[in-house]
């Protein structure tokens, strides 16, 4: 089964999308219609920005979405058996297989980012990436350290990002050090996502996506919050909501889709991320790069 996976936050580079801009009247006239829905030309930003002009959080998130979702739209033979994004990624998801419409995928990844970096600025938090620990571990780790602090993303084995109040990471990595983990390393990133610091943006989104139609897709998405195949529009929406303050269970979201029949996962966007974490997760797992 072809499966198809679209990144997040990170994978962005100056110059992303160009090409597709260029090269496709059908990406030209949707990289246009992006810079009207969002009142400012993100494709200036995009094509010719600086890496620090990419990094602002309302530009990032819709420029990877973009990206992303255009690029499938220009594939041929593109025909998803399964998808799943990550983190950010799952909008990209759920536009590729017929959830949401362009339109409609764009304004929430707007909204998201909006709305993530107002609780970025409410309290001091942040991120770490922890290597070579167990999970369990990491987990134990954390529930043993005052503060919020809480595992944030399942990337692959050995391979699991923290998140929360920057004095609780700050501690939290200590603690991992100690226990044998390899590195636990700060990440450069604007605060703690998918962790309780996000119920502000979660709340703020949840009106939005309550608001917003979803259709029954064209195939399953494996989400970040059940790492499991859904189809149904409603619980699609449950989990997206939840998905701001719940960790992104990668890992376990890969592992199911090669239980259920995946044979190839091709990646859509910027970047080669997730197509290096599957292999990470399964040596024998076939991937491609859009």
């Amino acid at each position: 089964m072809k499966a198809y996976v679209f990144p997040g936050q990170g994978a962005q580079f100056t110059g992303m999308g160009k090409d597709l801009y260029e090269n496709s009247t059908v990406a030209k006239e949707l990289f246009d219609k992006a810079n009207e829905i969002l009142g400012f030309n993100i494709t200036d930003i995009m094509f010719e920005g600086t890496a620090d002009e990419l990094k602002q959080t309302k530009v990032t998130q819709p420029a990877v979405f973009l990206h992303s979702v255009i690029l499938a739209k220009t594939l041929e033979n593109f025909e998803p058996e399964m998808v799943a994004g990550h983190s950010l990624g799952e909008f990209s998801a759920l536009v590729a297989n017929g959830t949401l419409s362009f339109e409609d995928g764009l304004k929430l990844v707007s909204q998201r980012a909006l709305a993530m970096q107002k609780a970025c600025e409410i309290t001091p938090s942040t991120m770490a990436a922890v290597l070579n620990l167990a999970d369990n571990v990491v987990e134990e780790i954390c529930a043993s350290v005052d503060g919020v602090v809480v595992a944030a993303n399942y990337n692959c084995p050995g391979q699991l990002v923290i998140s929360g109040e920057f004095k609780a990471v700050e501690l939290a990595c200590e603690k991992m050090k100690e226990a044998g983990a390899k590195r636990a390393l700060l990440l450069p990133v604007g605060g703690a996502f998918h962790s309780p610091m996000m119920e502000p943006a979660r709340e703020e989104l949840a009106a939005a996506i309550e608001a917003t139609t979803f259709s029954t897709p064209i195939c399953p998405v494996y989400q970040n919050v059940t790492a499991s195949a859904v189809s149904d529009p409603t619980e699609i929406k449950k989990n997206l909501i939840v998905q701001l303050t719940a960790p992104v269970r990668w890992t376990q979201s890969i592992q199911q889709m090669i239980a259920d029949g995946a044979t190839l996962f091709t990646e859509v966007g910027p970047g080669k991320v997730l197509t290096g974490l599957i292999n990470k997760i399964d040596k024998e797992a076939a991937t491609a790069n859009a």
